[in-house]
């Protein structure tokens, strides 16, 4: 080594700035290093979500007060874990709006999605991030199965693996027939509506064209694939149990692997119809012993859904009466046509809890339920023959009010009950707000922002006794025109904690007081002057939930002069 060049200070300067540059280089290195780390583990450390969607699914699962004899072991499990709204309510008590609007946080009224047409094809949705897409660009693995919006786009996935599938239904090679024990006055309705009944081998049945008969599942744009059922012993999966046994999968898979967080849906088809499900379900439901849904006579004689479908001539709202009347044709009576549907209505329940229990076991397996924020919802009740209505679509509560469970780990309560109001809009905000995610969802200015609020208040503190101000759920019944229908020339209702008001596009009012009419029996609209007060307070709190529209059509209710 020569020294003499270190007694030189010329090269020592220069040796020197090269090892300063050198030391500033490697502190850059390592903080960029750092700070990728810190990010790395922000994203990592974040929640997991994993969202159940049940299709249909009323009160009749423990702890709503709906059926006495609903068996839902797995659900009550998962609600024994966290929190009950018992309380909850959809914004559009049909498939498609109900779950555009879930999924995008955006009312019905704000994106004229009002019925069961393509959610991508209203401008306000196409420029807004459905809840899917936000947790992608967040880092997660967005994984989904099943029905979960009404139009899929399986590009606002990672991955994506079964499309909805309504079936199993008898095929007779040519068209999707009801279940051939179903007289024809109910089996008129169609293959999906007019059937219920248990699987039975259909070895040597005839269609009423005398053509063979087998059960398929599948659909034409996916193609049918024939489903084998020799006995509940000796069968092949159904939809529901292909998606749940692939949810379980995935959490099992999820969890030996060093990945991002993720957000994995999945979707169950049943309890909507057609109701059949493997024969074992429908024998914890003896037929001889089925309770039917309470109901009092003439209850629908101070309602006016039936005014507000003549005024518009809207078949969705005639649908449900056409199903009661129908299943009480094919059956005999009342009580008989009733007795079958809830027992093919309770047998699906079973069925698909058995479902939700299969994931609810991969998840604890796994371990992944320590840091996984779980939500079971459905996207709308239904109606079990209450006010002669055999259907979902109306603004009633048996419609509107849905299950919503949800538990999340080191937060919420175990077996904790909240009675205040909240809807399916609240969803979106909610999680993007327990996971740390943005809420800037617009894509421009053609885009709406999310209409709801985080409930994280009420999962810190069930017994909250006042929450976003105590804003009622909005529920919107269209009136026809499904994608860019007037906002004005739709039904709406609210329910606040108490009460339920209805303004239909009529002009038409309903109220009830649920403190003192559990069941909505009597409508306080016109005949109780003591509730005059509260009627208008209703309606002003429905008017400002829509006051981005002008109401035209209500301003005689809402402006006499």
């Amino acid at each position: 080594m020569n020294l003499a060049a270190y007694n030189n200070p010329t090269t020592f300067g220069v040796l020197s700035k090269y090892f300063l540059l050198y030391i500033f280089v490697l502190i850059a290195i390592l903080l960029c290093a750092c700070n990728r780390t810190v990010g790395k583990s922000s994203v990592i450390d974040r929640s997991n979500v994993l969202v159940i969607m049940i299709d249909d699914l009323n009160d009749c699962i423990g702890g709503w007060n709906g059926h006495s004899q609903a068996l839902t072991p797995n659900i009550d499990r998962l609600a024994a874990t966290g929190t009950s709204f018992t309380n909850a309510h959809t914004n559009a008590p049909m498939c498609g709006p109900s779950r555009a609007s879930l999924f995008t946080g955006i009312y019905p009224h704000n994106s004229r999605n009002f019925y069961q047409a393509p959610w991508y094809k209203s401008e306000v949705l196409r420029n807004s991030k459905t809840m899917m897409e936000q947790f992608k660009e967040a880092g997660y693995y967005v994984t989904g199965s099943g029905k979960l919006l009404h139009h899929n786009v399986d590009s606002i996935w990672t991955h994506f693996e079964n499309p909805a599938d309504y079936t199993p239904t008898p095929y007779d090679g040519v068209d999707r027939l009801p279940h051939p024990d179903v007289p024809k006055a109910f089996s008129d309705i169609g293959w999906v509506d007019g059937s219920l009944g248990p699987f039975v081998n259909l070895e040597g049945r005839m269609s009423p064209n005398g053509k063979p008969l087998k059960w398929i599942t599948g659909g034409p744009k996916v193609g049918f694939k024939e489903m084998r059922y020799i006995n509940d012993d000796n069968r092949d999966p159904t939809p529901d149990e292909v998606n749940a046994s692939w949810a379980a999968d995935q959490l099992r898979t999820l969890s030996t692997e060093d990945r991002s967080p993720f957000f994995l849906a999945v979707g169950f088809l049943r309890p909507h119809t057609p109701l059949v499900a493997p024969q074992k379900y429908f024998d914890r439901f003896p037929l001889e012993q089925i309770q039917v849904t309470i109901t009092r006579s003439e209850d629908n004689a101070d309602t006016y859904l039936k005014v507000a479908y003549n005024h518009k001539d809207v078949h969705a709202l005639r649908f449900g009466r056409d199903m009661f009347d129908a299943i009480i044709n094919a059956y005999g009576s009342i009580e008989a046509g009733l007795k079958r549907w809830t027992q093919a209505y309770l047998a699906c329940v079973a069925a698909v809890d058995d479902n939700v229990g299969q994931v609810l076991d991969a998840l604890i397996e796994s371990k992944l339920d320590k840091n996984t924020i779980v939500i079971l919802a459905s996207d709308h009740g239904f109606h079990m023959g209450e006010k002669d209505y055999l259907y979902k679509n109306s603004l009633w509560e048996e419609s509107t009010r849905v299950p919503l469970i949800v538990s999340v780990p080191g937060m919420t309560h175990p077996g904790s009950q909240v009675s205040s109001t909240v809807s399916l809009i609240d969803v979106y905000p909610s999680l993007i707000d327990l996971c740390d995610i943005s809420n800037q969802t617009m894509r421009n200015e053609k885009g709406h922002h999310l209409d709801g609020k985080s409930f994280r208040p009420l999962l810190e503190n069930p017994k909250l006794e006042k929450w976003n101000n105590n804003r009622p759920a909005l529920t919107a019944v269209y009136a026809g025109d499904a994608i860019g229908g007037n906002p004005e020339d739709q039904h709406y209702a609210i329910r606040t904690d108490q009460y339920r008001y209805i303004l239909y596009n009529s002009g038409h009012e309903e109220l009830y007081d649920h403190k003192s009419d559990l069941y909505e029996w009597n409508n306080l609209a016109y005949e109780s002057p003591q509730y005059l007060s509260i009627k208008q307070e209703c309606r002003s709190q429905l008017v400002q939930l829509l006051k981005s529209i002008q109401l035209r059509g209500f301003k005689h209710l809402i402006d006499p002069n």
